[in-house]
């Protein structure tokens, strides 16, 4: 069975990636591509090779990467217009792959419409699944999905009320991480770390930021993350997609068709937009002398497998229900993790064993001081971790559930 997954990476992670090798933006499609999924970023190619052993013929594509995007597209011949190479290159690469499976890991970059017109172009697919972890705020793109996975109970019972057939996946682990990490790891460079975002959009970081602003005046707290005290041209970048949706709006009122409109490439994009997009806001200030440019991929890795103890904190959206990627990412490079108390997580970890859990900043602030006082249960506890994650939380674990999950929904729609 063929699988291919499409997706995007945090743009900040891929200018950091390619300017930290200015060289491979110049190489073949291949050489990009396996520099991409070595670094670890994400889910890479982590689904991929789990799916594999299972007898999946898999292809991962990075539809924003750029300078990789347009190198497979010079090398198989395929033109496409300059404002609209994501999609058109993307379209191209499913259709010469031909999946049965096509799995969607982005909702908003990948619109309904888009996969309306990807499934009428390529008709090898027999299944979407598609993934959602996060705030949403077009559902449309949720009834072109066959199944919709999430890793986050709360989404998958808003789902189900909405009559989406959905599936709860958890998130996991790749040990492989582990052989490209130090084999003999470096003492500890850092007593205690957060490495996340810190997006003060509606269900998503705010609970974050006040839990993290307490922890920089009571602990030694570090943080590594994606948001930053907004820079003018971030303002800037915001206030013109906002001119710009504003002109598109006054432009449809002034009487221009919407098929006039959607002949310019640029301004097509616009028109499909629901909203006018939100200012951004920053982050508190008081947070700027503990942040630290963020890091991805194996940078992020190592920097977790040398914190004593890695601080995890859920999404807005997740109040009730462990669910976030940090859980497996700090366990399983064998760092003690500290996280947010949730209704579910002692079915995941055993807690003050595997991991230690808080239900306040100012015990969360208690602990991680027991913690770093207490070297031997430190240690204890992160061994245990990591030995939980590497036994029960790996992408191999979960592509059990994934191909199950697959064979009955190809099953159940065409065998007879």
């Amino acid at each position: 069975m063929r699988l291919q997954r499409i997706t995007t990476n945090y743009p900040s992670y891929l200018r950091q990636f390619y300017a930290d090798r200015p060289e491979l933006e110049v190489r073949p499609y291949a050489a990009q591509h396996a520099a991409l999924m070595l670094n670890a970023c994400g889910w890479t190619d982590f689904w991929s090779v789990a799916l594999g052993k299972k007898g999946y013929e898999c292809n991962e594509v990075v539809s924003n990467a750029e300078a990789m995007q347009q190198s497979w597209a010079r090398e198989h011949g395929v033109a496409y217009d300059g404002n609209n190479w994501l999609e058109e290159i993307t379209t191209a690469q499913v259709k010469a792959f031909k999946p049965d499976v096509l799995f969607v890991n982005d909702y908003v970059t990948f619109s309904s419409s888009y996969l309306r017109q990807l499934k009428s172009e390529c008709p090898s697919i027999r299944l979407v699944l598609g993934w959602c972890g996060a705030p949403y705020t077009d559902a449309s793109v949720f009834q072109e999905y066959d199944v919709v996975l999430s890793s986050v109970p709360e989404l998958v019972e808003d789902f189900r009320v909405q009559g989406l057939r959905t599936c709860h996946i958890n998130h996991a682990f790749d040990p492989r991480v582990l052989e490209r990490l130090d084999s003999q790891p470096a003492a500890p460079e850092a007593d205690f770390t957060f490495i996340g975002s810190i997006s003060k959009r509606s269900n998503f970081h705010h609970e974050r930021e006040k839990l993290l602003l307490p922890l920089i005046d009571k602990t030694s707290l570090q943080i590594w993350s994606d948001t930053y005290l907004p820079s003018w041209q971030e303002r800037g970048g915001g206030s013109l997609r906002r001119l710009a949706y504003d002109a598109v709006q006054s432009a449809q009122r002034m009487g221009i068709p919407q098929s006039v409109l959607q002949a310019v490439p640029p301004v097509a994009k616009v028109t499909r937009w629901e909203s006018r997009p939100p200012a951004p806001q920053p982050v508190d200030t008081r947070l700027a002398r503990r942040l630290h440019r963020p890091l991805f991929g194996l940078e992020m890795f190592r920097k977790l497998q040398r914190s004593k103890v890695s601080l995890n904190t859920h999404i807005d959206l997740s109040a009730r229900y462990a669910s976030n990627m940090r859980l497996y990412e700090a366990t399983g490079v064998g760092s003690c993790l500290l996280t947010d108390w949730k209704e579910n997580l002692s079915e995941l970890f055993q807690p003050d064993v595997e991991v230690v859990a808080y239900r306040s900043a100012a015990e969360c602030a208690e602990k991680v001081q027991y913690l770093l006082d207490h070297e031997y249960e430190r240690r204890s506890i992160a061994m245990a971790g990591q030995k939980r994650t590497l036994l029960d939380h790996t992408f191999d674990r979960r592509a059990e559930r994934l191909d199950q999950l697959i064979r009955e929904e190809i099953g159940r729609r065409y065998v007879k």
